[in-house]
């Protein structure tokens, strides 16, 4: 677990699928904008399959996903660190926040608390963050959080089936 601000950032258990699935599908508008996973028909199940998926990276250590959680335990979204480049050291740092709770702080706090969690326990020299050309909210957090913009990257996502330009954010171990 990490203490981030406000927030508390704890691996996934089985029973939080229905509020984690709950806060997907009342996100559609805005998460799933941006993230094609987030759709109306998201599950109790497809929370487990992702819970399961996560633990799985967690125990090999290609992957630490967190939910996101108030202090007195309501969901708020999640984040993670995941596509480690373990000879380059470097790794990807995403986020979402569930529709309701959006503009309290979560995703910078659970930013930060990643980026710090990856530059020091866990040894990366790098850490990305990569959003979607429009994705205003998440350009907002990333600059927030204080990451160095390094450029639009042409094509870099994929988003519902399309190629997508991308903006590239990263916090390093020197800065």
């Amino acid at each position: 677990m990490l203490r981030a601000a406000a927030f508390l950032l704890r691996p996934y258990r089985d029973d939080d699928a229905p509020v984690m699935s709950a806060g997907v599908r009342e996100s559609v508008q805005t998460v799933g904008r941006w993230m094609s996973w987030a759709t109306p028909d998201f599950s109790d199940y497809d929370a487990l399959c992702w819970f399961a998926a996560c633990n799985a990276a967690r125990a090999s250590g290609e992957g630490h996903e967190f939910g996101i959680f108030t202090l007195d335990g309501q969901f708020v979204g999640g984040c993670g660190l995941n596509q480690f480049n373990a000879p380059n050291k470097f790794c990807n740092l995403g986020y979402w926040v569930r529709d309701f709770k959006q503009r309290m702080g979560a995703a910078t706090a659970a930013t930060l608390a990643l980026r710090d969690l990856a530059l020091g326990k866990l040894g990366q020299a790098r850490v990305e963050i990569v959003v979607a050309e429009g994705n205003e909210p998440s350009l907002a957090v990333a600059r927030k959080a204080g990451a160095t913009h390094e450029g639009l990257a042409r094509q870099r996502l994929q988003l519902h089936g399309q190629a997508v330009d991308a903006h590239v954010f990263a916090f390093t171990s020197s800065k």
